[in-house]
């Protein structure tokens, strides 16, 4: 009789771990089937490849008497590693002024590691930072320096989007080479509307489409 209720008991335990078991399996077949349609939202709005444009001001921060606000413009490329995580490159040209005494033309190439929030919305804030090269106009006075900044995307149209972005800037200079005279370390910020066009991930998507087809097709089976 004990070996009859132990050998039920062992029954109902491999029952139970056995369902367990194929519950678990499930839930991550269907996690990860929600995670394949989401990644398919991304390739239907965005690419991975993009063109960067913006225009915008900036703006000298530090010791510096009345500040002015001066045209800033931004050309640049971006290529998404990942869904969330992509590497740009961009030129930047740029004017810095200072209390109607100062107003000097620069240079900067960028390069950024940006992580998008939501990419599989067609709304995402985004965050950003890396190095740049900071050049004066014509490459006589240049300087090292870090960036970093946020904004937020909107998808007008897919493949197209719209975005509005700040960023900080700090210049690194030398009493022999520096950028503005009146200062070694020089910060200003920068902050524009642009435009992102993408393209790219065809192939991806379309490999991603028919797995969720399949997966589609093996749910009318059962």
């Amino acid at each position: 009789m004990i070996i009859k209720y132990k050998c039920v008991f062992l029954l109902v335990v491999f029952t139970i771990f056995g369902l367990s078991f194929v519950n678990a399996q499930e839930e991550e077949s269907s996690n990860d089937n929600k995670l394949k349609y989401r990644k398919l939202e991304f390739y239907n709005l965005r690419g991975t490849n993009t063109i960067d444009a913006a225009i915008g001001s900036s703006l000298l921060s530090g010791d510096f008497t009345k500040p002015e606000f001066e045209i800033y413009s931004r050309l640049g490329y971006k290529r998404f590693v990942t869904e969330h995580l992509a590497i740009s490159f961009t030129y930047n040209k740029y004017n810095l002024a200072f209390n109607d005494e100062y107003n000097e033309g620069f240079m900067s190439f960028d390069l950024n590691l940006e992580y998008l929030i939501t990419p599989f919305n067609s709304i995402s804030p985004y965050v950003y930072g890396g190095y740049g090269y900071n050049a004066a106009n014509y490459f006589e006075n240049t300087g090292a320096k870090i960036q970093g900044g946020a904004g937020i995307e909107f998808i007008v149209i897919e493949k197209v989007g719209v975005k509005l972005f700040g960023e900080y800037n700090f210049v690194f200079s030398n009493e022999t080479n520096p950028i503005i005279q009146e200062e070694n370390n020089i910060n200003f910020f920068r902050a524009g509307v642009g435009i992102h066009f993408y393209f790219g991930g065809k192939k991806k998507r379309e490999r991603l489409l028919e797995e969720v087809e399949t997966v589609i097709q093996s749910n009318i089976i059962k």
